[in-house]
């Protein structure tokens, strides 16, 4: 059987049958985009792929980062990760955006929700 994603946060969970993924949010002092490629597979989740609109403000481009269409990209050099959590400030407009093969949820809205990507069980 193939690996799926969990998502848990606000009291629910949901299982995607995805092992690719694409993290997107606004940055809060910024106010420009951020998004990162994840893979998930054996060894956990895994950022493949990091870009950003501009520099600045907690947000300067990775170790190797090449402009592209006005975009920073890079290939972040981080371990695998058994789990993601992701958490709202509430300092940004929106939530994060978690786009799949099968489409896209906004995750983490309201101030002080807290999700957490892993691997299912």
């Amino acid at each position: 059987m193939g690996l799926s994603l969990c998502i848990a946060g606000a009291g629910k969970s949901l299982v995607v049958a995805a092992t690719a993924f694409t993290l997107s949010w606004t940055h809060s002092v910024e106010r420009t985009e951020w998004r990162e490629s994840w893979r998930l597979d054996a060894s956990g989740l895994s950022v493949t792929e990091a870009r950003v609109k501009g520099s600045g403000a907690g947000k300067e481009p990775g170790a190797g980062a090449r402009l592209s269409g006005g975009w920073w990209v890079w290939s972040p050099t981080v371990p695998p990760l058994a789990r993601l959590t992701l958490a709202s400030s509430g300092a940004t407009s929106s939530g994060w955006t978690l786009c799949h093969a099968g489409g896209c949820m906004t995750l983490g809205v309201e101030p002080g929700d807290s999700t957490t990507l892993s691997a299912c069980p």
